[in-house]
């Protein structure tokens, strides 16, 4: 089974988090997400699937949403309006963001992951 792995190779916890996958054997297809971040599409159906709510996508603690004051804005923003936003900037959106197609974890916490990928 081979992982999409969105990260930006600077994020230390992006680091962590591809360290973890490669020590479990997992072979990952690795995506820059400041250089080809996910579609608003694939995000929606990554969002739909994750059974998240979509504000756990945004990297809140990125100099880019505080930046936007995003905090303030996101409650007044529509899903489509979030998603496109998303879409827009990949520094805006949490990472490592990892899927198999069917499952998807945002961030790195090591339980998650070894309950999804190990």
């Amino acid at each position: 089974m081979s992982l999409t792995f969105y990260w930006y190779p600077k994020c230390g916890t992006c680091r962590k988090a591809k360290k973890w996958l490669e020590e479990h054997g997992k072979e990952i297809n690795e995506i820059h997400i400041a250089e080809q971040p996910p579609s608003k599409e694939e995000l929606k159906a990554l969002y739909e699937k994750s059974g998240l709510d979509l504000k756990k996508f945004f990297n809140t603690s990125g100099m880019k949403y505080r930046e936007l004051n995003l905090k303030e804005k996101l409650y007044h923003m529509s899903e489509d309006e979030q998603l496109e936003l998303l879409a827009s900037d990949g520094m805006l959106i949490k990472r490592p963001l990892t899927t198999d197609g069917e499952k998807v974890t945002v961030g790195f916490k090591e339980d998650q992951f070894e309950e999804n990928w190990a």
